[in-house]
């Protein structure tokens, strides 16, 4: 859901892309994305894609030719980063689980000693499974075998901790339309000074243009040196999406996604569905995933959700589709009254 702000800010003026209006929003916005990213990177912006794009910018950039690329492969985005290292040409080797697992340090480091990857990457929120993986099971080794290391938080920024600098993540990566509650469009990116300092030593071209972060850079710091063409009423959006978290405070925040989250969790379990991630700790707070009672149709009960309550939830991706529901209660979603709604709408529904 969209916030309100988000959408009233969109109705502004549009703006020519090195007004003095719009550069001093743009510095806000990066200002904005450092403190919910968890990180002090000086090299943070947004880049003009969905979450998919930044996936592709992470890749493209840090992931070269001939190069040793590690994935953490346990739902369908991470198959996603794996499929771009292989389209990059790298030499992609898998850690694999059961879509919903999370890996423990032990697996994490044993995998990395054996493979000694150039770049590791891992998605600290599967939007397809309900998982959480924060990270920390992971980077260390990966620093110890010189790797850097991407992590796909485009469903984590905004409702859960990222805590980019804290973890570990060189590279992270997200969306606009998820935890910060603005339309898609755009994908923060952030980028450690370590991994900066790789990027400016590496002596080939990326294969992709458009998404070269090196010239992308360039716009976001003096003289801001024109690459793409921006959207400003989605910057707008970004501005007061960024404003109205904190203004709520990034941890009253997350606690609020947390509390919804689990009674949700709680009060499904009660209907008959069952969690798809089992342990209570491993699960993204704000996207539930559920396995329907055996009698329930999941997408009969989404059709009747939909035509009859106006309300939308999502099927399984890859391997899931068709077995799961999962159900995004984020931003403005995420409060007592619309998750008690929800829960009567699919009492009555199922």
């Amino acid at each position: 859901m969209v916030d309100p702000r988000a959408y009233e800010a969109m109705g502004q003026p549009v703006t020519g892309i090195r007004d003095p209006y719009f550069l001093s929003i743009m510095a806000e916005i990066q200002a904005g994305l450092r403190e919910v990213l968890g990180t002090k990177n000086s090299k943070t912006f947004p880049i003009p894609s969905s979450g998919s794009g930044g996936m592709e910018a992470a890749i493209g950039n840090f992931v070269r030719e001939g190069s040793k690329f590690a994935v953490f492969t346990a739902g369908h985005f991470a198959e996603r980063m794996a499929t771009m290292g292989q389209r990059h040409r790298a030499q992609v080797v898998r850690c694999n689980k059961e879509w919903g697992e999370v890996f423990s340090r032990e697996e994490a480091s044993a995998f990395i000693e054996r493979e000694k990857p150039d770049v590791v990457a891992f998605v600290q929120a599967e939007t397809s499974t309900g998982a959480y993986q924060s990270g920390r099971a992971i980077t260390a080794a990966a620093h110890e075998a010189g790797a850097l290391v991407i992590a796909d938080c485009v469903t984590s920024m905004g409702a859960m901790p990222v805590e980019m600098d804290s973890v570990g993540i060189d590279i992270a990566y997200s969306c606009s339309q998820k935890g910060l509650s603005c339309p898609a469009g755009l994908s923060p990116i952030s980028i450690s000074p370590r991994a900066w300092e790789w990027l400016e030593r590496r002596q080939d071209e990326p294969f992709t243009w458009y998404f070269d972060l090196r010239l992308i850079a360039k716009y976001f710091e003096e003289p801001h040196v024109y690459h793409h063409t921006p959207s400003p009423p989605l910057y707008y959006a970004m501005h007061q999406g960024l404003a109205v978290i904190e203004e709520e405070g990034l941890s009253n925040r997350w606690e609020r996604h947390k509390t919804v989250g689990q009674k949700l969790v709680t009060e499904l379990v009660k209907l008959g569905f069952e969690p798809l991630v089992k342990k209570s700790g491993d699960r993204i707070w704000h996207l539930t995933v559920v396995l329907p009672p055996a009698h329930v149709d999941e997408a009969k009960l989404r059709d009747r959700l939909m035509n009859k309550y106006g309300i939308e939830i999502a099927g399984g991706l890859g391997k899931l589709a068709g077995k799961i529901l999962r159900i995004g209660t984020m931003g403005p979603l995420s409060t007592e009254d619309q998750a008690a709604f929800l829960l009567d709408a699919i009492a009555t529904a199922i």
